[in-house]
């Protein structure tokens, strides 16, 4: 059964002041969708996940993080949190074959960013900036019939999330990152290995 994928990222530091600039920072190393540029969809959230949103904006076209970072950042309190939602492009079962042949189409990847004292300070657990990937099914797949098409699919989508969390290990002053599923507490050397096999 497939799992939601997460990347969970710390920095030295999350004052009010940096939120933004380090989101913006993490979504530069993103790959975005060649259909759907930029970021889609915002929302800003106080206090809980519970509490109602008081900000909701869908962009099409998208924006870029700049301008993204500046619509949110009149909220960027220690007691709020951000979704950014974008898209990149992945390889994908494809439903109407039974998962038989992939298709690449854009899937959504949510930045759920995490104030200090947001939810209890849920960022100690999920993160300052918490990337959601959507189901890993495209990363880990476990049919029944597994081709050499399939591998190199898997291969490639495996290559991007990889080469995605180097980049922001690289170039975002990061001081920790995990990436992990509902089911495992780390994924990094499943995937790791998934990769080494389909070489």
């Amino acid at each position: 059964m497939a799992d939601s994928l997460y990347l969970s990222i710390w920095f030295p530091t999350f004052r009010e002041g940096e939120m933004m600039p380090r989101t913006v920072g993490v979504l530069r190393q993103f790959p975005f969708s060649a259909l759907h540029e930029g970021i889609t969809y915002l929302s800003v959230h106080p206090v809980a996940w519970s509490e109602p949103t008081v900000l909701e904006r869908r962009f099409n076209p998208g924006i870029s993080p700049e301008e993204a970072a500046d619509v949110a950042s009149e909220f960027a309190h220690d007691d709020f949190a951000f979704v950014f939602e974008a898209f990149w492009d992945i390889s994908v079962p494809n439903d109407d074959a039974q998962g038989e042949t992939w298709v690449q189409r854009p899937v959504a990847v949510r930045f759920l960013v995490h104030g200090l004292q947001f939810d209890e300070g849920i960022y100690t657990d999920d993160g300052h900036i918490e990337v959601d990937f959507g189901l890993d099914s495209s990363f880990v797949y476990e049919g029944p019939h597994v081709s050499p098409a399939i591998e190199n699919h898997m291969r490639a989508n495996i290559a991007k999330l990889v080469a995605f969390s180097a980049a922001v290990e690289k170039n975002c002053a990061v001081s920790g990152r995990v990436l992990w599923s509902e089911s495992e507490a780390n994924l990094a050397q499943k995937l790791i290995a998934k990769l080494q096999q389909t070489q």
